[in-house]
């Protein structure tokens, strides 16, 4: 499947056989979208290396605008990813920073929904600080091949008792946001990528890459929005 061929099988999708990743009422629900580019000056750069700073500037922001989530961030070029080693330049190359999900910012707990139907493809536990802690990749069917969608950030429980293979339903709970010791050290969210191509990897694919790897990744990672399963403000 290519890019081009998603689109067009999220255009052709009936609306009942999609649900959205996380509970949200769009009749009273608000969102607030964050910006976490390098030209939003209001940015509390150095609130954002501790965990703890940045999870009460995150939720802070949350209640000033009265929102039950904060979204954002597919292709958005971060000045974020400063905070963690993981990102940082391997061998010449630049560091990582183009964001290649949607984030969904909420309290720890909330649940995760399974967009689509689908099956568990893998899981794992990416443990290093600023890694994706614990996550899932799953594996749907369309005309077109097999695509696949991540959820990282997770709560540990959220890969236990679960098999390869597992089929999900539209709308069944397949994980929930986890607390920071358990999710990479971030304020509770939920990264959400798309991938037509895991290229052989398990339980983990990149969700950021560096501004001259662009080209390949935006291919391969479409926007999320697509799947119109994300709230969106």
């Amino acid at each position: 499947m290519n890019n081009v061929q998603f689109e067009e099988w999220c255009q052709s999708l009936s609306p009942h056989l999609l649900r959205p990743l996380v509970p949200f009422n769009p009749a009273v629900d608000k969102l607030y979208t964050f910006d976490f580019t390098a030209q939003n000056h209001d940015l509390p750069i150095r609130e954002l290396n501790n965990t703890a700073s940045f999870s009460r500037w995150v939720f802070s922001a949350l209640e000033k605008n009265n929102a039950r989530y904060g979204v954002g961030g597919y292709l958005e070029d971060r000045v974020l990813y400063q905070r963690s080693g993981v990102f940082d330049a391997a061998g010449a190359g630049a560091p990582r920073s183009i964001h290649l999900g949607l984030d969904i910012w909420g309290p720890a707990g909330t649940p995760v929904f399974a967009p689509v139907a689908g099956k568990l493809h893998s899981m794992g536990q990416n443990d290093a600080f600023g890694d994706y802690g614990a996550t899932l990749i799953l594996e749907h069917p369309s005309p077109f091949g097999p695509w696949y969608s991540l959820y990282g950030h997770l709560s540990a429980d959220s890969i236990q008792d679960k098999r390869m293979g597992q089929a999900f339903d539209p709308g069944e709970t397949i994980a929930r946001l986890g607390e920071p010791f358990e999710n990479g050290d971030w304020p509770p969210h939920l990264h959400f990528q798309i991938i037509l191509d895991v290229e052989g990897k398990q339980g983990d694919y990149p969700g950021v890459c560096a501004p001259s790897d662009l080209d390949h990744y935006r291919l391969n990672c479409p926007d999320p929005g697509m799947l119109q399963v994300v709230p969106r403000p």
